[in-house]
């Protein structure tokens, strides 16, 4: 069988340069390791019989400890000329640390909240259902306001219409709501060309030019409780 072909990419380390290669390997990892994985892990750079010898003149010096087990050599670096960072650091990083923990803290009491706003959603008629019920209902008062005599229509029937519109369309500007304010979330980061592209992407549809005009109109116009109740009096 033929030989592998070597990586001619790889430059072989001789003499000091590959001393300094095995040593800051060695220093940067700050494991045990043998010869043959520093020589595997270096890709050859330094021969595995170089690496050999180099941990052993290296252990000589002291600059790394030597440890064997069985037949096989472990070295590692020497601990006490690891460098150390300085108290003042040190206290930074723990700073840091807490800050991020907190960070952590306020990221997973958001998340719960998400979850329960969820859950609760879940619970909720879907958005298909909403829109099916509150298009009928409209469509069902636009017949009645264009074309029928209110005076003619059941009480039970304009009951029906009213109590269907009050149930569903609270619904839906809760949900419209609910998904603004997400929206704005998700996509805060981004620009309006790559916000308008997720969208695209998402499938997601908003209110045109008829819908806005729809809600500015006196059918969507809020009723004053005072109101509600002279027509509610007026039906009875």
């Amino acid at each position: 069988m033929a030989s592998k072909a070597k990586n001619s990419d790889i430059k072989v380390l001789k003499g000091q340069e590959a001393e300094d290669a095995v040593l800051q390997y060695m220093k940067k990892m700050n494991r045990p390791f043998g010869a043959v994985d520093i020589s595997a892990n270096l890709k050859g750079a330094v021969p595995k019989t170089l690496t050999a010898k180099i941990l052993a003149a290296l252990a000589e010096k002291g600059e790394i400890v030597q440890k064997t087990y069985g037949k096989t050599n472990f070295y590692v670096v020497n601990q006490a000329k690891v460098e150390t960072l300085p108290q003042e650091e040190l206290q930074a990083l723990e700073l840091e640390c807490k800050s991020v923990e907190d960070d952590n803290a306020a990221l997973s009491a958001q998340v719960k909240q998400f979850t329960a706003e969820l859950a609760k959603l879940k619970s909720t008629p879907t958005d298909s259902e909403v829109d099916e019920r509150l298009a009928e209902a409209e469509v069902i008062v636009r017949a009645m306001l264009g074309d029928l005599d209110c005076s003619r229509i059941a009480r039970a029937y304009m009951a029906r219409i009213d109590a269907d519109w009050v149930r569903w369309r609270p619904e839906w500007v809760r949900r419209r709501k609910i998904f603004n304010t997400f929206w704005q979330i998700a996509t805060d980061a981004l620009s309006p060309q790559d916000a308008v592209a997720l969208a695209e992407d998402l499938g997601i549809e908003f209110d045109r030019p008829e819908h806005v005009e729809l809600e500015k109109g006196p059918l969507c116009a809020p009723v004053p409780p005072s109101n509600r109740a002279n027509l509610k009096r007026k039906r009875e």
